[in-house]
């Protein structure tokens, strides 16, 4: 493999790790607030939780990871099919394994680390594909 083709996957990995988590963050309070504070049931905590978390993610990693130019809408339309199949899933997963009494945070954790996986791959291959670094070229 290409030298800095590698040294960039490995930028991009550790740079949507870095945001992923700030995201996470921002998914663990808010699911925190609405779960515990406001007691709303898992389903809609984790559902408001992740909404926030996708757009903050999104936001940042177009400008700071990928570099990108690509238009706004498509990308983010990109991103919300992906999400019509992952929230469904996950929400589905989450209440069940709740359900039988599984703790809701080991739940949250364990698909937001199935989360972060796929959106990478899904952001780096599909979302971006041919358009990494284009709003440096732009600058140049």
């Amino acid at each position: 493999m290409n030298e800095p083709i590698k040294n960039e996957n490995l930028v991009h990995m550790i740079k949507f790790l870095l945001f992923s988590m700030s995201a996470g963050i921002i998914q663990a309070i808010t699911f925190t607030l609405l779960f515990e504070i406001a007691k709303f049931v898992y389903w809609p905590s984790y559902l408001i939780a992740l909404i926030l978390s996708v757009v903050w993610n999104f936001t940042l990693n177009r400008k700071f990871t990928f570099k990108s130019d690509a238009n706004v809408s498509v990308a983010m339309t990109k991103i919300a099919i992906y999400y019509l199949i992952f929230t469904p899933l996950s929400t589905w997963w989450g209440a069940a394994l709740t359900n039988i009494d599984w703790n809701p945070y080991l739940v949250l954790f364990i698909t937001m680390f199935s989360n972060l996986v796929s959106e990478f791959l899904v952001t780096k291959y599909i979302v971006y594909k041919g358009q990494i670094n284009t709003a440096l070229d732009k600058m140049t």
